[in-house]
């Protein structure tokens, strides 16, 4: 770019800097207004510095200088791709460690919690789910995984790239257990989608693991009922096709329905599967969602934001990330 802009005919010199940010959706003006730190990286001779030293000028305004850090530019570009790497990283670790919890008895909830009150750990970013989503986490680690592989680093790219497909089998292996509590076939099977933002406070559905979802039912034949209290039908019909959900023989309106409300969406069904973590959710008549229900009906619940033991008590049968309702393997007799 450095090239390009200094080709101009008016001997006309420019500086490029690296300023990447560190908004997320839904808190983007107060990380803005108070960030954890501000990133800028310039060229390291005397031009590129005065460069450096003028941006932070403008950030000083209302950010404390102890919070700018400048750098050169591969430092600055590579701490974006790698601030985002870890924390898919972060999410990718616990829900591993959900599938194992499923199958001991362990609580990922309480387990999550035990590591996080470690001070070196921390306790952010370990909430099992479905999967993440959203633009940036999978963009920058595959960004992060090229960049090895064209510096020859086969084995790094491998591990990072790992952190992606540890993600995919999430939402994977969550569709598998839906069609397997129910009874093997969900063919024609009424299911109801709470959500299709990929979290909560946003409308954002980039990489919503709901349209994967969305594609594992309908490729077994599931009737699909979406509510989501700020997406439009208009953008799940963009993202069924952006992301080629549909089986090929298959029209939207034949098998999916975008519903106004989350009783209409449940009315009938045979399971709801919650798959944003909007806190409207935790709140519904789940007692009147359970009457207009086919029996058995069944909750899957891929943010573990229900009241799980309450949704027992009325009648449901409650499939969670990271739990295990049934008995626990015995530690006595299991060789470890």
């Amino acid at each position: 770019m450095k090239r390009v802009l200094d080709a101009n005919e008016r001997g006309i010199k420019f500086e490029i800097l690296s300023n990447p940010e560190f908004l997320a959706e839904g808190t983007a003006m107060s990380d803005l207004q108070k960030p954890d730190r501000v990133l800028i990286g310039g060229r390291t001779v005397e031009a590129g510095q005065k460069a450096v030293n003028r941006l932070a000028w403008v950030y000083g305004h209302w950010v404390p200088k102890e919070r700018i850090i400048t750098t050169n530019l591969w430092s600055s570009e590579l701490s974006k791709l790698v601030a985002n790497a870890f924390l898919a990283q972060r999410i990718s670790s616990i829900n591993s460690i959900s599938a194992l919890c499923e199958s001991t008895g362990a609580d990922v909830d309480e387990v999550s919690r035990a590591i996080g009150m470690d001070s070196r750990i921390g306790p952010r970013f370990l909430k099992a789910s479905v999967g993440f989503g959203g633009s940036c986490f999978q963009k920058d680690i595959l960004n992060l995984v090229y960049l090895c592989e064209s510096f020859g680093l086969p084995e790094v790219a491998a591990y990072w790239n790992q952190v992606v497909e540890m993600n995919d089998y999430q939402k994977r292996r969550f569709a598998a257990k839906m069609i397997r509590s129910m009874f093997n076939t969900i063919n024609g099977k009424k299911i109801a989608l709470f959500g299709f933002a990929f979290k909560k406070d946003t409308g954002d559905t980039r990489e919503t693991a709901a349209v994967y979802i969305s594609k594992y039912l309908l490729a077994d034949r599931a009737q699909v009922h979406i509510y989501d209290p700020h997406v439009k039908k208009e953008q799940i019909v963009h993202d069924f096709d952006h992301y080629k959900v549909l089986p090929s023989d298959m029209a939207f309106d034949d098998n999916v329905t975008v519903a106004n409300d989350p009783f209409e969406a449940a009315n009938g069904a045979h399971a709801i599967a919650v798959m944003t973590e909007w806190d409207c959710f935790k709140d519904y008549d789940y007692e009147k969602i359970y009457a207009s229900m086919q029996k058995p009906a069944f909750v899957f619940d891929g943010r573990n934001i229900l009241d799980h033991a309450k949704l027992k008590k009325i009648g449901f049968e409650v499939y969670a990330i990271g739990k295990n309702f049934g008995p626990a393997v015995n530690m006595e007799t299991t060789a470890l």
